[in-house]
């Protein structure tokens, strides 16, 4: 439980001895890169030199047909702004967060330097991207410090600069980012071309160890792949065979280490022979390990495997974390335990997979149903109730059973809104897909459960509608900036190889097993029984190939459990109740719980769940969002807040409780301070989180 207190003790003894050594290169980066200065408002180290009426405009920077990298890295900031905040002005966009919103006096542009290198990859798998922002105010004594911003969902290395980043820098702190192996890596198979690490493309061949990703296929086995399945993609999180979730805590790891080389290269002393000396260290230097989603998953797994006293702290949103199999966590809520908690990503993903675009027309309210094909809807209950998987006399009452399934696996009835655009804008099938090919680290030829990722015509009334066509170069030239990792993104969708008729987007397919356009039923069947290892329909027990396919995703799955131990470190989650995507119930809640059966009165973790809240901000602008919720961004940057003000100031933390906000109630009402309070030094009782020795309970 005091594992922390000793790795920095060690940490101060070893900053000793190494203060006047010379700075040496972690002997795990490769292909450094020339860094680089962005230093006038035209192309800043924050914005790429987009002003933030530019970045809240739906319209992207131009890139040429063939993107240099400069166009390529303004593109990827605009995409991963808009990807991660709401960017309106009544959402708070210019007021209460943004690049013109100052941190301790400071506002965008930032000016500063950036250094990307490659941590050098498992044998045989892909490269993973590092890179350091310094900005030219660096605190270099008062005191200096270092942020991670791990990248969220799949995105590439810029994928946090905005959820993190912004913040860091205005702080004037250095900001360690790493994609963490999944990123996007895309392998045009049937042209051969890769990314290098600066987005731009090239063949395969020319690229080498220098690709970004590049699929572990021989030429002969890509050929005969092609002549199959032509116009494929395989994409690095997918598709590297690599598990990287299971590496993900070392990735911000090794990203802080760079950090350091990086800010010592800068601005460290001289020995006598020229080189720097390590005069920034982990004894003498803050650390703070954030981010959001999958990379705020990265901070805690960096924190848990950190044994030398790197990170100080941990301030993250809506973390990614699985947890191990363990009787003795449990989760409360208004006094009642939750029936279902605890299962591990993509577990519940496919069970979200099957019933949300039934469940969804259950919501009369639904937001956002105009994203939803209502008649494939239907189709889907139709066919769940023709498999027995849901009942009722009618799509009314199917949708209904639909919801009430996905409510008892662990999704709180604040989510229900949210079923209808996390399926129809492709989270859920994207991340479903995508995960079982990772886990079970299956190789791109497999097409597992009939899914594959291509170009599909888009223009509707054409006789061809759907079907996969080639990649025009418009859509594969600036993939590293426009896209997440996981399809579809970017022009690159999801297509049922198995559709009735031939290959086709999978939306619009048709089951073999229904005989519907019913969002392709049978390959979410088969991808919940890579789950369980049984026959969703019949609930027999797998055999044969299919049994070894379910427990190579399993293996996969127990890679990647945390351990709920953070050495004692002060950390703090922020995560919202009505995320639909990461619930609570399978994620903080339990996690938190651990933490306290594992470190017990040494923790120092806090939890505030906020009401009104969800995973996507970038959703908000939607119609009938930005009137329920309030954005989750605006909590993460008061966690870091509050996680400097400890660190620095020794300023307690407010204890673990629910904050109860304010929604605007309508999309033309500003959002205000009033509406995102923080969270309370002394809450109400009715507001406090409980926790115990693997116990939580929420208030309602």
């Amino acid at each position: 439980m005091i594992r922390h207190a000793i790795a920095c003790a060690l940490a101060a003894l070893a900053g000793a001895a190494q203060a006047t050594q010379p700075n040496a290169l972690p002997g795990f980066i490769a292909n450094l890169q020339p860094t680089r200065t962005y230093d006038t408002r035209a192309n800043d180290l924050l914005t790429a030199g987009l002003t933030p009426g530019e970045i809240a405009s739906p319209v992207a920077p131009a890139v040429s047909a063939t993107p240099t990298a400069a166009e390529l890295r303004r593109r990827a900031v605009w995409s991963n702004y808009r990807a991660l905040l709401d960017t309106t002005a009544n959402g708070g966009f210019g007021t209460l967060f943004g690049p013109s919103v100052p941190v301790n006096g400071v506002a965008g542009p930032i000016f500063g330097t950036e250094t990307l290198a490659y941590a050098k990859a498992p044998p045989g798998g892909a490269n993973v991207t590092l890179m350091v922002q310094i900005p030219a105010h660096f605190n270099k004594g008062q005191p200096p410090c270092i942020v991670t911003a791990t990248s969220s969902g799949s995105r590439g290395v810029y994928g946090a600069i905005g959820a993190v980043g912004e913040w860091a820098l205005k702080r004037g702190c250095a900001v360690a980012y790493a994609d963490k192996g999944t990123g996007l890596g895309t392998h045009d198979l049937m042209a051969d071309t890769v990314n290098l690490i600066d987005g731009t493309r090239t063949t395969a061949d020319a690229a080498g160890d220098l690709s970004n990703f590049t699929a572990p296929l021989s030429d002969s086995r890509r050929e005969a792949f092609n002549a199959e399945w032509p116009n494929r993609f395989a994409f690095k999180h997918a598709h590297s065979r690599d598990n990287p979730e299971r590496f993900w805590g070392r990735y911000t790891l090794q990203a802080i280490e760079f950090a350091f080389w990086a800010i010592n290269e800068q601005y460290a002393p001289e020995t006598k022979d020229g080189r720097r000396m390590r005069a920034f260290r982990p004894d003498n230097t803050l650390v703070i390990a954030g981010s959001v989603s999958n990379g705020g998953g990265a901070a805690i797994a960096a924190a848990e495997q950190d044994e030398r006293g790197l990170i100080d702290g941990v301030a993250v949103s809506e973390p990614n974390v699985q947890l191990p199999k363990h009787p003795d966590v449990h989760v409360y809520r208004g006094g009642s335990r939750v029936a279902l908690d605890s299962r591990p990503l993509y577990d519940y993903f496919t069970v979200a997979n099957l019933y949300q675009p039934c469940a969804a027309l259950a919501v009369a309210d639904s937001a956002s149903g105009a994203f939803l094909n209502a008649v494939r809807a239907a189709n889907r209950c139709q066919a769940l109730a023709d498999k027995g998987l849901v009942h009722g006399a009618d799509t009314a009452a199917r949708a209904q059973d639909a919801l009430r399934k996905l409510r008892e696996y662990g999704w709180e009835a604040e989510s229900d809104v949210l079923h209808s655009t996390h399926y129809s804008l492709n989270a859920t099938p994207g991340v479903t897909v995508t995960y079982a090919n990772t886990y079970g680290r299956f190789s791109v030829r497999r097409n597992l459960c009939d899914f594959s990722f291509a170009v599909t015509d888009a223009v509707v009334g054409s006789p061809t509608f759907g079907s996969v066509i080639p990649a025009p170069a418009a859509v594969v030239a600036p993939i590293f900036a426009n896209g997440n990792g996981v399809p579809p993104t970017g022009g690159i969708n999801i297509v049922n190889n198995a559709s009735v008729g031939g290959p086709k987007v999978d939306p619009a397919s048709i089951s073999p097993s229904s005989g519907l356009e019913d969002f392709n039923l049978d390959g979410a069947l088969c991808l919940r029984a890579l789950a369980t290892g049984r026959d969703p329909v019949s609930g027999g027990w797998l055999r044969g190939d299919a049994r070894e396919d379910h427990e190579r995703v399993e293996a996969g799955i127990e890679q990647v459990a945390r351990t709920g131990d953070l050495g004692g470190r002060p950390a703090i989650i922020v995560h919202g109740r009505a995320d639909a995507l990461v619930p609570v119930n399978h994620s903080t809640r339990p996690y938190v719980a651990l933490n306290r059966l594992r470190e017990g009165r040494h923790s120092g973790l806090r939890y505030y769940e906020i009401t009104n809240a969800q995973h996507f901000d970038a959703f908000l602008p939607l119609g009938g969002y930005a009137e329920r919720f309030v954005p989750m961004h605006y909590y993460g940057i008061i966690a870091l807040e509050l996680m400097w003000d400890r660190l620095v100031q020794g300023k307690p933390l407010p204890p673990s409780q629910v904050v109860r906000t304010v929604p605007r109630g309508a999309a033309t009402t500003a959002l205000g301070a009033a509406n995102v309070p923080p969270p309370k030094s002394a809450p109400a009782d009715a507001d406090r989180i409980a926790v115990s020795a693997g116990r939580i309970e929420i208030p309602d």
